[in-house]
Parts: C-alpha cells; structure tokens; sequence
C-alpha cells in the first residue's frame, strides 16, 4: 500500500474512532444529537471502502 493511501486511511480510522467516542450511549443511535455523529462514521467508512478500491486498482494497473 502506497504511503498517500496509508495516510487516508489512518486519518478515515481516526475521524471513525472520534466519532464513536462523541456519540451519546445513553440515548438512541439515530436521535437528534447523534446523527451527524452517524453520518461522518458513515462518511469515514465510504472513505475507508474507496482507499481499498483505489489500492486495488493501482495494484492492478502496475501488473500489466
């Protein structure tokens, strides 16, 4: 995995472990409070599945 990749993806595990922590337990998951919590896990996830396409698709690119 290529260093760009390696810092997008410490930085998407990084803003999901934020976001985890922020999050209120105590009340539902998908209240007023803690959906834009929910959303930037969701958004750091999209993030973390498009590193591993892009690192897939370098790989690829670099055997032919």
């Amino acid at each position: 995995m290529q260093k760009f990749y390696k810092v997008f993806l410490v930085l998407f595990i990084v803003f999901i472990a934020i976001n985890l922590y922020a999050l209120d337990w105590q009340s539902d998951v998908l209240s007023e409070d803690n959906l834009k919590f929910v959303f930037s896990i969701a958004s750091a996830v999209i993030g973390l599945i498009i590193v591993f396409v892009m690192n897939t698709w370098s790989k690829i690119g670099l055997k032919k």
